[in-house]
């Protein structure tokens, strides 16, 4: 597995940087032998230091968890233990999910990054507003409960997913109550009533 551990407003030592590494590789691999990469990024603010990991352990799948303290190391260990504890609850179905995704078909689809504008001001002439990034993702296929655990372990707000039973695009995202919110459109000539 290729870990790549970077600083940001700091340099990274070949200490902490040993560490790091040493310490995430014994984590993935205790779950899964042929993770594909991670990364570590270490930012300090004054005293401050936060640490976000990313690991790829099966393709189309992305675990993030985060950490802050005082100490470097701390900061890596608090989110390292977040990605321990996120890859011991979902090991299972998560590699149950992989065998039974390699023969489903994936959804293609282009991702935009859209530069939010100020309150105050117009969005620009013609009425779009500016994209910054884009990039191409795919749109898995997956049950309602492996949409959420997609999302859960990507820290995201938001998966969009292709339900597994019905074959539409569906939506689960985390509302600001802590619930889990579920979109489920249909046809208005096939809704009963």
């Amino acid at each position: 597995m290729k870990i790549t551990v970077n600083g940001k407003q700091m340099d990274v030592g070949d200490a902490l940087k040993a560490h790091a590494e040493g310490h995430l590789s014994d984590i993935v691999t205790k779950y899964f032998d042929k993770a594909m990469e991670a990364g570590v990024v270490l930012t300090k603010q004054g005293h401050h230091f936060s640490a976000e990991i990313s690991v790829h352990p099966l393709g189309g799948v992305i675990v993030h968890g985060r950490g802050s303290n005082d100490d470097a190391y701390a900061a890596f260990d608090q989110a390292a233990a977040r990605i321990d504890k996120q890859l011991r609850r979902y090991h299972r179905r998560l590699t149950d999910h992989h065998r039974n995704m390699q023969a489903q078909e994936t959804l293609r689809a282009q991702q935009y990054v859209v530069q939010a504008e100020p309150d105050h001001e117009e969005l620009p002439e013609g009425g779009e507003p500016t994209i910054i990034a884009e990039m191409p993702t795919n749109i898995p296929t997956l049950s309602v409960s492996e949409a959420v655990m997609r999302m859960d372990l990507a820290d995201a707000p938001v998966q969009m997913f292709r339900d597994g039973g019905s074959g539409r695009l569906n939506v689960v995202y985390r509302r600001e109550d802590g619930n889990i919110g579920w979109i489920d459109p249909h046809d208005a000539d096939s809704q009963d009533g």
